[in-house]
């Protein structure tokens, strides 16, 4: 133990080593049972959860109550492992391994249920108003299909399975990333590919920035990097003493100084984007019960310039403080 404190004293400045904070700011239950999935909206007002026996559920951060309770399969067992809401608050998409559906938000009424039946589900995204739901599928395809219109597009650039995806807020633009260790940042409307950003492994994770800044890929080894979509250029690699870390959501800040992560290993982290700097980590409560103890962060997002917000697998919704 007292090598470790040691090696983060001599790293503190180079690397941001921290000690995760414990005690939020409020602890509340959202899935009595655990989760499966969640998402937070980039505002930190909304969260979607899909429940391991409730079904997927949408919340009011704000006031902590129950918006809607939905089931996607009817009576059978919830087995969604995929929750997204859109940039504006007004739909949701959720998955699993063979098909999604579409939600609105304001009514509360699916608009829709698709069938993939060519290869499982890997990851998904939607537009605004609902007008495109992006699919990640393991044969390496990505469909981008408009529920309204029925126009389908598949991006044929990756050659392996597709781990993570991310949509535009209007659609436009898509970033995907696989096994083939590239993410492609590309044009929904003629699948023509703007940036390419290699790694050294296998992609685990993509995020886009919804205001147009930036691009973040992480790898499964030590691979995790902040683009400038304009250019394409590298402008920060995420600094930290693991041989490696994996990232199970990222979001960018409005101001766009910083970058919130979260990870399969209870943490959530503050990076500063220009230099990808660890500033701050907080560690999540894990689900009630016998060992071992742990937590998935599924999502995690900005409240206010004082407070953040995480979902984790244990089925509980944490405000944290951004003060030290």
């Amino acid at each position: 133990m007292r090598g470790f404190y040691l090696l983060c004293l001599l790293s503190a400045t180079l690397l941001g080593c921290t000690v995760a904070e414990k005690v939020p700011l409020s602890r509340n239950v959202h899935s009595e049972e655990g989760a499966l999935a969640a998402d937070i909206s980039d505002d930190g007002t909304l969260a979607i959860i899909s429940g391991l026996n409730n079904g997927i559920k949408i919340w009011d951060l704000a006031t902590n109550t129950e918006r809607f309770n939905w089931a996607m399969q009817g009576d059978d067992p919830n087995v969604v492992g995929l929750v997204r809401l859109s940039f504006d608050k007004q739909y949701a998409v959720t998955a699993d391994m063979e098909s999604f559906a579409l939600w609105s938000l304001q009514s509360g009424e699916p608009e829709g249920l698709w069938r993939i039946d060519e290869a499982s589900i890997r990851d998904i995204a939607v537009s605004n108003n609902g007008r495109a739901v992006l699919v990640g599928r393991a044969n390496g395809k990505v469909m981008f299909f408009e529920p309204r219109t029925g126009r389908r597009l598949e991006f044929l650039g990756h050659t392996e399975k597709v781990n993570s995806l991310d949509l535009s807020p209007n659609g436009r633009y898509a970033l995907s990333g696989g096994n083939d260790y590239t993410v492609y940042l590309w044009d929904t409307q003629t699948g023509q590919v703007i940036h390419a950003f290699n790694h050294s492994s296998r992609v685990t994770k993509v995020a886009l920035d919804p205001r147009g800044r930036y691009a973040f890929t992480a790898d499964s080894r030590k691979g995790a990097r902040i683009w400038n979509v304009q250019t394409g250029e590298e402008i920060s690699e995420l600094r930290y003493i693991e041989r490696q870390k994996i990232f199970s959501d990222a979001v960018f800040s409005p101001d766009g100084q910083y970058l919130l992560t979260g990870s399969p290993t209870r943490r959530v982290s503050l990076w500063r984007v220009e230099d990808g700097t660890l500033l701050k980590e907080w560690e999540v409560k894990p689900k009630d019960g016998p060992a071992p103890q742990s937590a998935v962060v599924y999502a995690v997002g900005f409240m206010d310039n004082q407070r953040i917000i995480s979902e984790s697998s244990s089925g509980l919704a944490e405000v944290w403080s951004l003060e030290d």
